[in-house]
C-alpha cells in the first residue's frame, strides 16, 4: 500500500506561482501512473493533471492546460505539480493519488487510491 503526503500549498496573489509535491512510500510507487485533483467547498472533487508511470505522459484539465505543469521523480517517489498565473477560482484543496492499474477513465476520482491528505491552495485577488 502507498500512503502519498502532500505539501507546498500557501496563501498566493493572483498570477502568482506554487509547487506542490507529493511524497510517495512504498515500492509500487514508480511503477503507478498518478494524479492530481482538487475541492473547493461546496464542489466535488475534480481532475486537475496526471501523469503516466514513467513520466512520459501527461495530461490537464483544460482550465489549467498551459499553466500548471505535472512531473515526477521516481528516484525521490516524488510527484510534483508547479502551478503559475494562479487565478482566484484555483483555490482549494489539491491531493495527489495513484490511479489502478488497468482504469480507463483518468478524470474520475474513482479510478485513483491511497489519497494523501491534501494541501490548501489559496490565490487572493
Amino acid at each position: 500500500q502507498v500512503q502519498l503526503v502532500e505539501s507546498g500549498g500557501g496563501l498566493v496573489q493572483a498570477g502568482g506561482s506554487l509547487r506542490l509535491s507529493c511524497a510517495a512510500s512504498g515500492r509500487t510507487f514508480s511503477s503507478a501512473a498518478m494524479g492530481w485533483f482538487r475541492q473547493a467547498p461546496g464542489k466535488e472533487r475534480e481532475f486537475v493533471a496526471a501523469i503516466s508511470a514513467g513520466g512520459v505522459l501527461t495530461y490537464y484539465a483544460d482550465s489549467v492546460k498551459g499553466r500548471f505543469t505535472i512531473s515526477r521523480d521516481n528516484t525521490k517517489n516524488t510527484v510534483y505539480l508547479q502551478m503559475n498565473s494562479l487565478k482566484p477560482e484555483d483555490t482549494a484543496v489539491y491531493y495527489c493519488a495513484v490511479r489502478f492499474s488497468g482504469s480507463t477513465n483518468r478524470l474520475d476520482p474513482r479510478s485513483y487510491h491511497s489519497w494523501g491528505q491534501g494541501t490548501q491552495v489559496t490565490v487572493s485577488s
